[in-house]
């Protein structure tokens, strides 16, 4: 059979359920580990309307505690996962349509979560529904599991894994097409000091997330600054305004893989209060991580020929009474010594009074790129698309492919399409998300059907 064929003939149900799941806003409220419903209404929400509809159509499903859940389908010992989320970062300013309320424009499904992940989560849901409704007979177990936290902490999936099995192979439909067989390793950590007492900085915030460049800056100030404000924006053609006391600036989201993609409305800010005013918080900006998205200021620049360049985003900016604190997020690719750029950072960070306080550090995942999990799910790729020219590559991103040992991200960004996730106007093309329903189809099929 034609899977892609079949998939036009259905297309109308997915996109339409598609659309249903992007109107839920699934963002973290607050992690409460003592609540049943962990990660707040909105994703609860998400997850219950996932599940709904398995058991509607047929499905084995399983909910752990509401931290992640998965959908079952095929016998066999082996077992395939294929791992999603639901969760998706705040929707941020700037967009033309509301975030949550879906629209079709041009050929384009906008909507926050469209790209990252929902899009692809409905599109490999309905890879499997579709094999179940034509009722081929898989060899394998395939499990869809949908977690609840990858844009924070992890922790439905780490959940998950402490009761469930491990799948013996996966993917992640939460990247990019062709294929991609490594992720750089992701390091984060927080600068902490105590406001001065002495600087005319009252307020300074910036940021919601690690893994996001930050498009909103505001700071309050003890003296006033309007009128050089006013001049700074104007002459250097940045976007900003004094409201009620506020001095706000305004950048340019993007996925903290890719900050140089974003404008860090906080470095704006930084600058200009740079000029003015002395202040550690301040200085330690400038000095160290302002407009620098490859880590030279800090001495962290390293570059490996197969995993590119390491990357350095500053995502959290907080100044209030009784706390200074940056949050940054770095990618570091094969042969970085972290050890010496933790030393690095916390060197900087003690000459201006402040304190290198490490968060986390998940380690770089790799599957050789001659593994028959590759060149299967490659054969699946080409076989819907045609498209023998694009080859698998890594990525500075981190999906939930690195939870298991062995997985892979796997679309379901096509070539050539600009990267959207986390961006105001986030969206995916309609004939994208068909074409990857059939791709998934035939990876499933050609994965788990002897």
């Amino acid at each position: 059979m034609d899977f892609l064929d079949y998939v036009r003939e259905h297309s109308q149900e997915i996109i339409e359920e598609t659309k249903a799941l992007l109107r839920i806003p699934s963002v973290l409220d607050k992690y409460d580990p003592k609540s049943d419903k962990p990660f707040g209404e909105g994703i609860y929400e998400a997850l219950m309307h996932v599940l709904n509809r398995a058991k509607t159509d047929g499905f084995i499903t399983k909910n752990i505690r509401n931290y992640a859940a998965h959908i079952e389908y095929g016998e066999g010992e082996e077992l395939l996962g294929i791992l999603c989320h639901l969760d998706v970062v705040p929707p941020g300013d700037y967009w033309s349509h509301p975030p949550f309320q879906p629209i079709v424009k041009d050929g384009k499904l906008y909507a926050r979560g469209s790209n990252d992940d929902k899009g692809p989560t409905m599109a490999a849901y309905f890879a499997l529904k579709f094999l179940k409704d034509l009722d081929v007979n898989l060899t394998k177990r395939v499990r869809i599991i949908l977690g609840t936290d990858e844009e924070t902490a992890w922790r439905g999936i780490q959940e998950y894994f402490k009761t469930e099995e491990m799948p013996t192979i996966g993917f992640a439909p939460d990247a990019s097409f062709p294929l991609i067989y490594g992720e750089k390793g992701i390091w984060t950590f927080d600068i902490e000091g105590i406001p001065s007492k002495e600087s005319p900085l009252k307020t300074f915030k910036s940021g919601e997330r690690y893994n996001v460049v930050p498009d909103y800056a505001e700071c309050t100030l003890d003296i006033n600054l309007q009128e050089a404000f006013s001049t700074f924006l104007k002459y250097h053609g940045f976007k900003g305004e004094y409201v009620e006391g506020k001095y706000i600036v305004h950048g340019k989201n993007a996925h903290a893989m890719q900050p140089y993609l974003g404008v860090n409305a906080a470095f704006i800010l930084s600058r200009f209060l740079s000029e003015h005013i002395r202040d550690p918080f301040i200085d330690f900006i400038q000095q160290y991580l302002s407009f620098d998205c490859f880590g030279e200021k800090l001495k962290l620049d390293y570059k490996d020929k197969e995993m590119g360049d390491f990357t350095i985003n500053a995502g959290i900016f907080e100044y209030a009474e009784g706390i200074a604190k940056i949050g940054v997020n770095c990618r570091y690719p094969n042969g970085f010594d972290l050890t010496k750029g933790q030393a690095n950072v916390e060197q900087a960070a003690k000459k201006l009074g402040l304190t290198y306080q490490f968060k986390g550090d998940i380690p770089i995942h790799y599957v050789k790129p001659d593994d028959a999990l590759i060149k299967t799910l490659m054969n699946a790729y080409q076989k819907i698309t045609n498209d023998y020219e694009s080859k698998p590559y890594t990525i500075g991103g981190g999906t939930y492919a690195r939870a298991l040992d062995k997985a892979v991200a796997f679309g379901m960004t096509m070539p050539g399409r600009s990267d959207v996730a986390h961006q105001a106007d986030e969206h995916i093309f309609i004939e994208d998300l068909i074409e990857a329903t059939a791709i998934y189809m035939e990876a499933i099929y050609a994965l788990c059907h002897d």
